[in-house]
């Protein structure tokens, strides 16, 4: 029988004290308080390797500092990973993450459709399928840092399953995943023309099959991805300083572009369409075949430029003309405009700031952002726009330990799953890690990856919550675009879902194997000892999701809580109510701790 405590409604959130975490996380405030070190149940030395003889200099000082490193650097710390970076340090762990293989999410898809049509020839794989790989890699995968990564470009340049289009076509989803992880870590400029090209997102910016002007009949470029590509994709509305504060003239930002600077963008994005064996076949352009031809990998092989259909007229944008073409050329007219956009002064700035807000705070110094962005311009070799270099730059700075309260970020719900996740495995029943489509906001998480509402992401970089204590401190707060009375319930009665049942769907028979029950389940008994004392629980619980001793009240309050459930004294005969005993005491405690500020806002 569950213990009174930890029936929880919508009334849970004002009892118990989830609803300070509206406020809390609008100013963006909310550090956890630092413990005395000699209180700490573990320290850095515990976990390096005690036959080293040469320890790394950049060896967080404590575990807690490690933990709290994982949480910018990966989907959350696991015992495994803070492990390893406790032995080697950050430099060396950040460079054997970009040497770690990397699992195929279209190849993850492929399998699964194959054994889904293996049962049914008339059913397949769908973008469940896709949710399933992402899943299983953020939470297991060992190639952290490049899937954290590839997540936080993701919502730079966004496509969403929202869009039919998009959702019709999970296998290029996928591919479209394996392309952040891959081309993604290397450098921008590549990276901007992978973008350019999936056919995934020339459904989603309606660049795919887009024709040269016909005065005739009234036709004109479609200019979508000719806006985003410079609005969104790299150097965005307003001109910047390195450090990326806006630059003045007589005290007025100004604009990077203009509507001319569009209609020239999109003349260079006229006349691509799907590869195809019988390229460039006016049959192929269209999406169809030639002599009964066409590419059954059309859908995610990057687009090939039709000269029949590519404007070769004059084209200005941002300075630069290209010369009309006696013979149409996409191909040429697209690097000149890629390598255009990739040079630009603000693509540094622009882009970095966004890796830092994703990565580590919302509101990085311009002292941060003007360091990073020096990287940019110069990976130390003369390569620019070396997304590694930057990345390593970002987690390397000495304002990554900053623990001003300007600092920080509230972290978005698909991060407080994953870190919740990782630092309390779970086994999937079915393999699949089936946590599945979390739209809605008043059950689940109100967000899902590569489900952005729009092209502009889940929440825009520089979002002012209004009547907020960080609007009115300065501060920008992104991810509270997401948040609301209905999100902030949803979120505590979610994880009150999932810590009772477990995680994702739910599964019967599959394959002739009963489940009857959530997709993704923990059994708790290493906690359920921890619960014997109240105080171990909520300090042990703490270190992994807090990465520290929490603060006073917030301590007080949990083992309050905790210690409210009476645990039975043992008997031979009633071991099953002493296991639900300590079972609910790890749970109301789990629970108040995910619903807390100190929890929600990533320090």
């Amino acid at each position: 029988m569950t213990h009174p405590a930890f029936r929880l409604s919508r009334s849970f959130v004002g009892s118990l004290r989830s609803l300070l975490a509206l406020a809390a996380v609008a100013a963006l405030g909310s550090a956890v308080a630092a413990a005395p070190a000699a209180n700490r149940p573990t320290a850095a030395a515990a976990l390096r390797n005690p036959a080293s003889t040469a320890v790394p200099a950049d060896i967080p000082a404590t575990v807690e500092e490690g933990r709290r490193f994982l949480a910018m650097a990966s989907f959350g710390a696991s015992d495994d990973g803070i492990a390893r970076l406790m032995k080697v340090g950050v430099g060396k762990w950040i460079d054997e993450q970009w040497q770690v293989p990397t699992a195929s999410h279209r190849a993850y898809w492929e399998a699964r459709d194959a054994a889904i049509k293996a049962l049914d020839p008339n059913s397949g794989a769908g973008t469940n399928e896709v949710l399933e790989s992402f899943w299983k890699q953020a939470l297991t995968g060992q190639d952290q840092l490049r899937q954290r990564v590839a997540y936080a470009l993701s919502q730079i340049f966004v496509l969403s399953a929202q869009d039919s289009d998009v959702a019709n076509q999970p296998r290029a989803l996928a591919d479209w995943l394996d392309m952040l992880n891959t081309t993604g870590n290397t450098q921008y400029r590549p990276l901007l023309e992978a973008v350019s090209r999936h056919p995934l997102m020339g459904r989603y910016l309606t660049h795919l099959r887009n024709q040269k002007a016909d005065a005739a009949n009234g036709r004109v470029p479609d200019e979508n991805y000719g806006r985003e590509v410079i609005q969104l994709f790299s150097i965005g509305v307003l001109k910047l300083n390195p450090d990326g504060t806006p630059m003045l003239v007589g005290g007025v930002p100004v604009e990077t572009y203009g509507p001319a600077d569009v209609s020239g963008m999109a003349r260079v994005f006229t006349g691509f369409s799907f590869a195809c064996p019988a390229y460039p076949a006016n049959a192929c352009f269209y999406g169809g075949s030639s002599g009964g031809v066409s590419d059954p990998d059309r859908e995610f092989k990057p687009m090939r430029g039709y000269p029949n259909f590519h404007e070769k007229g004059e084209k200005k944008f941002l300075g630069v003309t290209i010369a009309p073409q006696a013979t149409a050329d996409p191909d040429a007219s697209l690097n000149v405009a890629l390598d255009t956009l990739a040079a630009h002064p603000n693509v540094g700035p622009f882009i970095s700031k966004q890796l830092i807000q994703r990565l580590v705070t919302s509101n990085p110094s311009p002292a941060y952002v003007a360091a990073v962005s020096a990287v940019w311009a110069n990976n130390g070799a003369g390569v620019r726009g070396d997304i590694k270099a930057v990345v390593r730059a970002i987690l390397t700075h000495p304002e990554l330990r900053s623990s001003s309260s300007r600092d920080g970020k509230l972290r978005e719900p698909v991060l407080r799953l994953s870190a919740y996740l990782r630092a309390f495995p779970h086994l999937s029943d079915t393999g699949g890690f089936k946590v599945g489509n979390t739209d809605n906001p008043g059950t689940q998480l109100g967000q899902t990856p590569l489900r952005a509402p729009s092209v502009f992401n889940f929440y825009r970089p520089g979002y002012v919550a209004p009547g907020s204590q960080s609007a009115a401190a300065g501060l920008v707060s992104p991810e509270l675009q997401l948040l609301n009375e209905s999100s902030v319930a949803g979120w505590v009665n979610y994880m009150r879902d999932n810590l009772t049942s477990g995680v994702g769907s739910y599964n019967g028979t599959i394959n002739g194997t009963v489940y009857n029950r959530r997709d993704l389940q923990r059994n708790w008994l290493v906690e359920m000892d921890w619960a014997k004392k109240p105080t171990g629980l909520v300090y042990l619980l703490a270190e992994r999701l807090l990465y520290g001793q929490p603060a006073e009240v917030l301590k007080n309050d949990v083992i309050a809580a905790v210690g409210a459930i009476t645990v039975p004294t043992a008997t031979p005969t009633n071991q099953t109510a002493v296991n639900n005993a300590l079972r609910d005491r790890v749970k109301v405690a789990m629970l108040l701790l995910l619903a807390s500020p100190e929890f929600l806002v990533q320090k």
